[in-house]
């Protein structure tokens, strides 16, 4: 207050701001609302960008197949707007299927980082009884092995019970890891190829699993040993073959061999004696092995083809393998 010239009292009125009263209401929430709408719109820009890729390689993936990404029935390509409202910034298109096919809608891209084949997709199944056909086999199997790069881990005998297919190790690589049944990934790609091929047969198998001489340290009492050994390995061959596509029951039988029967006698050691076998066993032979175990007959049928060969000739293939 101040006195005037004539002694009146003179009123001041002062005007107070009342901004600091509405610091809520101040601008910091437009600047917060701005950032989150900036990440939604990112993550909605991300997936988008996302959905668009992993279309155009299901569209690969069909085009490689057979497929096309045309609908059925007429010329138009499948687009955007035959299924859903424009606007939506992730596409959920049906994945075309190859022509023929009756549910387009509901076809799926499948995995084809396995070789599968089963017998229904690969027709009749082939049975290989003669030494030429054996012989054949064995080609289509070493061109198999020379392409996985593992032509000197690959042999092949025609024998009178049917095609003897040895993987074995060298000095330089092995089919499992030391003292494991884990088999190494080239020789699980192989096994898988050669499932597929096993699934366009009708013959049987055998799987045998051979270690050499090395013995664990304790040998008594001991839970594992070259028995134990040889035999999962020779599990871990037929679980390989079955992921590339062979009907379980295409494995008649499954031995573990231990270091008893060495591909190299003068070198018990030798990597040549670490290998499964798997032998492609002719019809007659099949179902020799399958009477041996089953119920017997009272009067076995007599057949002369189901005799053991000569010693000549057993010796003869044993100087083929060294």
């Amino acid at each position: 207050m101040a006195i005037g010239k004539q002694g009146h009292d003179e009123t001041i009125i002062k005007k107070v701001s009342k901004r600091g009263e509405e610091g809520g209401h101040g601008g910091a929430w437009k600047v917060a609302f701005a950032d989150f709408v900036l990440a939604l719109m990112c993550l909605f820009m991300l997936l988008w960008v996302l959905a668009a890729r992993d279309k155009e390689e299901i569209e690969k993936v069909l085009l490689s197949g057979g497929g096309s990404p045309v609908n059925e029935g007429s010329a138009r390509a499948v687009g955007h707007d035959a299924y859903y409202p424009k606007g939506s910034l992730i596409p959920r298109d049906p994945v075309p299927g190859p022509r023929g096919s009756e549910n387009t809608a509901n076809s799926a891209v499948r995995d084809n980082s396995h070789p599968s084949v089963t017998p229904q997709q690969s027709g009749a199944r082939v049975s290989y009884e003669t030494p030429e056909q054996m012989k054949a086999l064995a080609k289509k199997l070493s061109d198999m092995s020379v392409e996985a790069g593992l032509a000197g881990h690959l042999q092949t005998v025609v024998t009178p019970w049917g095609l003897r297919v040895m993987l074995h190790d060298t000095e330089r690589e092995g089919m499992f890891e030391l003292g494991s049944a884990k088999t190494t990934p080239r020789f699980k790609a192989l096994l898988g190829e050669m499932g597929a091929m096993f699934a366009r047969i009708d013959n049987q198998l055998m799987i045998v699993g051979h270690t050499d001489a090395l013995q664990y340290r304790a040998r008594e009492g001991a839970t594992f040993s070259n028995w134990a050994l040889s035999g999962n390995r020779a599990l871990a061959a037929r679980a390989d073959l079955l992921a590339g596509g062979m009907p379980e029951q295409a494995v008649l039988q499954v031995v573990g061999m231990a270091e008893r029967a060495p591909l190299d006698p003068a070198r018990p050691t030798a990597p040549l004696n670490r290998r499964i076998e798997l032998l492609v066993l002719t019809g007659k032979q099949a179902g020799a092995i399958s009477a041996m175990f089953g119920p017997q007959s009272p009067t076995p049928a007599q057949d002369k083809s189901l005799v053991l060969p000569a010693a000549g000739e057993v010796e003869a293939l044993r100087g083929d393998l060294r």
